[in-house]
């Protein structure tokens, strides 16, 4: 499902124009990023937790040239669903 697509289910399952769905869509994404930047967790009740986490910079290296190369640390965006979406994944996928 593409974007498109999810702001139109999204907007008949609320009854909403399409227009007003995506500045929702768009205010709830940046009020997340704001929050993540904020707090670097954010915890969503029967979706699951975002969390920021900081990699530490690390020696790599290459298996073509054997060249040992430094990558700089940088923030990566982890998600853990809550146990009852995961329930109701893998309730779906034995269907």
């Amino acid at each position: 499902m593409n974007n498109k697509d999810f702001i139109q289910a999204l907007s008949r399952a609320t009854n909403t124009s399409a227009k007003d769905t995506t500045k929702l869509v768009d205010s709830f994404l940046q009020l997340m990023a704001d929050k993540l930047d904020d707090q670097n967790v954010l915890n969503i009740p029967n979706v699951g937790s975002f969390e920021v986490k900081k990699k530490t910079e690390r020696i790599v290296v290459s298996p073509v040239t054997k060249k040992r190369k430094l990558v700089p640390p940088k923030l990566v965006l982890t998600f853990r669903a809550a146990s009852n979406l995961k329930d109701k994944l893998k309730t779906n996928s034995a269907d």
